[in-house]
């Protein structure tokens, strides 16, 4: 085990061995394994855009089985996916590469505009699946948020308590915010805060922008002086919030983006800002699989640091 590694597992202190071997599972797999860096590739759009939107772009993805060659190929250090699609290839795939869970899911047949979640996988689900990690999304800023705290809460106690790691989806949404809102610099530093207190082992988040949502943290950030100019800075900003970067704290690729240079340069921000990595979904797999492995690749060399 890297230095590194250990480190980082010495941060989650009040874990038991079995979540710990998990997470190092976790930071010790594939093309950046010891490095402290992740890059998982997430493929929930499935259920939750639907499947033509998701995968019509690149037929060979409606297959479950592509997503899991795609990240053992590319050198991912997990595979993260709900049930359905995590069944469809365990077994063919087991021991190849770290899963994680997804746990709870939602659709877009209804505009809601105080979005939610349902359970859709439990912790037996992913120790019968051989997971190292179970996933779940929480919307700060929905009028559903104290119920999904709730059952993360419980879930992340079960999670633990059998041995495995907690990642958690933490995406500002609802009534409570403005479009904008969902992803300003407090807002997302909000976010992640909540995660941590939550017991994520590893948070997800958007990029910020540099807007303020909330008058009485833009007071804050103007009398503090919050450095929040670029890209890096928001990052750092962000890592902070996640327990001073004593929390895994990773990104999101977010929405489908042709233009492969405006991806690396948020990856190569991430890395500047002390982010742990990238979790990237439809900028992987609905690019045609040489070219999802060229973005992968190069992605990895950034947070590699040989790029």
């Amino acid at each position: 085990m890297t230095p590194r590694v250990r480190e980082i597992l010495s941060w989650y202190g009040a874990d038991n061995p079995g979540s710990l071997t998990n997470l190092a599972r976790l930071l010790n797999h594939g093309r950046l394994g010891g490095t402290g860096k992740l890059v998982i590739l997430p493929v929930d759009q499935g259920f939750e855009h639907g499947p033509a939107r998701s995968f019509a772009l690149n037929p060979p993805a409606y297959d479950p089985r592509y997503h899991f060659e795609l990240a053992i190929e590319a050198g991912c250090n997990a595979y993260a996916a709900p049930l359905g699609f995590l069944e469809a290839g365990a077994r063919d795939f087991a021991g190849e590469i770290p899963l994680i869970l997804k746990a709870n899911d939602g659709d877009v047949l209804r505009d809601d505009k105080d979005p939610t979640q349902a359970p859709t996988g439990s912790v037996e689900d992913a120790l019968r699946l051989g997971c190292a990690a179970i996933g779940f999304t929480i919307y700060p800023g929905s009028a559903h948020e104290g119920d999904l705290y709730g059952q993360l809460r419980a879930l992340a106690q079960e999670a633990k308590a059998k041995g495995l790691a907690v990642v958690v989806w933490s995406y500002p949404r609802g009534s409570g915010l403005t479009k904008e809102g969902e992803t300003a610099i407090d807002i997302i530093g909000y976010a992640a805060q909540i995660a941590a207190q939550l017991g994520a082992h590893i948070i997800k988040v958007k990029l910020p922008t540099a807007h303020i949502e909330q008058e009485a943290a833009r007071k804050v950030y103007e009398a503090q002086k919050i450095p929040i100019a670029t890209a890096a800075e928001r990052v750092r900003h962000i890592v902070d919030c996640a327990f001073a970067g004593r929390r895994i704290l990773i990104f999101s690729g977010g929405a489908t983006v042709t233009d492969d240079d405006t991806l690396l340069d948020e990856f190569r921000a991430i890395h500047a800002g002390g982010g742990f990595g990238s979790i990237i979904g439809r900028n992987s797999f609905q690019r045609p699989q040489a070219a999802a492995l060229q973005l992968l690749g190069r992605a990895m060399d950034i947070y590699a640091g040989t790029s």
